[in-house]
């Protein structure tokens, strides 16, 4: 460390949130565990905390991946430390009722074993605010309905890797048809081998090509279904 080392602790508040945006950026965890617990300590709200340094910080974050600037392995560490803050923010968040964004069920599909992509979406729809259970990989379709019956999600992530596990996401949003249960969730699929044409071809709602654009396309889709219902 150098001789100028940032003391997290003598920071003013807005000075602190800046600084935390930062180590975020860089990855930082162990200063995300002591930027939280200080901005705690001086009673700001866990959600201030979520929303104004962890979001927001991971907001930046997913704006640079979307534009190329910064690649999958950093993501990854920015990610990781901002898991950090959530696990001191968790038990708070859920004392306190916190406002969520949505829920969301996610798993790579069937005969698929990657699980980069869908970590790394699962970590960033966190960051913004939402809450995910991730059901892992190799996902037959029993075990996104058994998820769906259980946490009642708002939306269902399908992630696949490989040309030959991509059809099993028909297979699944078919099964949600004919249980006549598609509608009332938002279906969202990706991966590297997907496209937009793909998406439609499988009655997704929506196909994302990276985790940057899961978050947006999740909270506009969460949005409008919003709309609906309170003009319903």
């Amino acid at each position: 460390m150098s001789d100028d080392e940032i003391i997290l602790s003598e920071l003013a508040d807005d000075e602190l949130v800046q600084q935390m945006h930062d180590d975020l950026y860089d990855g930082l965890r162990e200063e995300i565990e002591e930027g939280t617990r200080i901005l705690l300590d001086r009673g700001w709200k866990p959600y201030e905390v979520l929303t104004e340094a962890l979001v927001e910080g991971m907001r930046i974050v997913g704006e640079d991946f979307r534009d190329g600037i910064l690649f999958v392995p950093e993501v990854l560490l920015s990610a990781n430390a901002m898991k950090a803050g959530m696990a001191i923010l968790r038990p708070l968040l859920a004392e306190t009722g916190a406002p969520k964004q949505g829920k969301m069920v996610i798993g790579t599909v069937k005969g698929d074993i990657h699980d980069i992509g869908k970590n790394l979406v699962s970590m960033m729809m966190e960051g913004a605010g939402f809450d995910v259970i991730d059901i892992g990989i190799n996902n037959p379709v029993e075990n996104y309905l058994a998820a769906i019956e259980e946490h009642q999600p708002d939306i269902v992530g399908m992630s696949a890797l490989l040309t030959t596990t991509m059809p099993y996401m028909k297979v699944v949003i078919d099964t949600m048809k004919e249980k006549g249960i598609r509608d009332n969730y938002i279906v969202l699929v990706g991966g590297a081998p997907l496209n937009e044409e793909f998406g439609q071809a499988v009655g997704a709602d929506a196909y994302c090509r990276d985790a940057a654009v899961t978050v947006e396309t999740a909270k506009e889709l969460i949005r409008r279904k919003h709309n609906l219902t309170a003009g319903a």
